[in-house]
């Protein structure tokens, strides 16, 4: 009796949370972002380093993929304000700004001041802020996902710029190994918000139930982002062995946008974020004919399009990583500190 009764507390505590949480507690369950983490290394092809694929390192890189999640957890608001946008993008909302897709800045900063300008020109088109409901001050921003995406590229290759000069030039066993850590962390960690914009709902106003006008009668219920970042997909038993024969070898993410300039990744990043995007409607209407519900062959509907969703972040994770690597070039103040250091050339 105790045993049933302590699971069914744990059960009307998670479903008071669910329809408690604002969309700071929304994502992928861990489970799943260290699926697209896995498939994405296995995507890696036969000339990227071996040492990624020793068991340890696979483990701490899917590992890492719950890493932004767990910053969420702590109630500390200077951690929330920066963290807390970086998980989504509601694209619906940027009409409101005078913005689309096409004429947002690659550079947080700038976005930020073209959203500012804006409010200002315009205020009353802007409900007022409420300090009572946003402690971490950041609220009003339609979000930051493509913007981490994009900057988590350019400290990846970097990373691996400074491996491969201690790698070529010299550099101690030490330094070596600390420059793989480094590039361990950034590709686990980065995995998350690739995951993220997978995620259909991380790129919408109607994240969490459908708002506004609602003419198709679409759920507005409170727990339909929680359902599908996990409870649909643990029910269906969605498994990585599922999906791991139908990953492609990684291959140069600027494909995904030909004649792009390959100086910022942005326009790649948003390209990407405004297809998955286009799954929001999709996952409402599955809703609706119960094709969500996990129940007999109809409620069954939604598996292939999540597992396709699982399956894009994972593919758009190797491609970075292994554009990332590729395009890494010699850190030439590094290799000339290294040349002295090592009696070379430079001294």
């Amino acid at each position: 009796m105790g045993s049933a009764f302590t699971l069914l507390l744990r059960r009307c505590r998670w479903l008071l949370f669910l329809l408690g949480t604002s969309r700071l507690a929304l994502a992928w369950d861990y489970e799943f972002h260290r699926m697209v983490n896995q498939l994405a290394l296995r995507s890696l092809p036969a000339d990227f380093p071996s040492w990624i694929r020793e068991a340890r390192t696979a483990e701490r890189i899917a590992f890492l993929a719950g890493e932004p999640d767990r910053w969420r957890n702590m109630a500390d608001p200077t951690l929330r304000h920066i963290n807390s946008p970086e998980h989504f993008i509601d694209l619906d909302d940027l009409p409101l700004y005078g913005l689309t897709p096409a004429t947002l800045s690659p550079f947080r900063h700038e976005y930020v001041g073209q959203l500012t300008l804006a409010r200002s020109q315009d205020p009353a088109r802007f409900p007022g802020a409420d300090p009572t409901r946003d402690p971490e001050h950041n609220r009003w921003i339609p979000g930051l996902l493509p913007w981490r995406i994009a900057e988590d590229y350019a400290r990846l290759q970097s990373t691996f710029s400074s491996l491969k000069t201690y790698e070529l030039y010299g550099g101690t066993t030490d330094e070596i190994a600390n420059a793989r850590a480094n590039a361990i962390y950034v590709m686990g960690v980065m995995g998350h918000y690739i995951a993220d914009a997978a995620q259909p709902l991380h790129t919408s106003k109607h994240y969490n139930g459908w708002v506004g006008p609602n003419p198709e009668g679409y759920t507005t219920n409170r727990t339909f982002h929680g359902w599908i970042d996990g409870g649909y997909l643990h029910k269906i038993g969605l498994k990585i062995g599922d999906l791991s024969g139908r990953v492609r070898a990684a291959r140069s993410v600027w494909e995904r946008l030909p004649g792009a300039s390959h100086e910022h990744l942005f326009p790649v990043v948003m390209g990407y974020v405004v297809q998955q995007s286009e799954g929001v409607e999709r996952l409402y209407q599955l809703d609706k004919t119960g094709g969500l519900s996990g129940d007999g062959p109809a409620g069954l509907a939604g598996r292939e399009f999540l597992s396709g969703q699982i399956l894009r972040g994972s593919q758009m994770l190797g491609d970075v990583w292994f554009t990332a690597w590729k395009t890494a070039p010699t850190d030439t103040f590094l290799q000339s500190q290294l040349a002295r250091r090592n009696g070379g050339e430079g001294k």
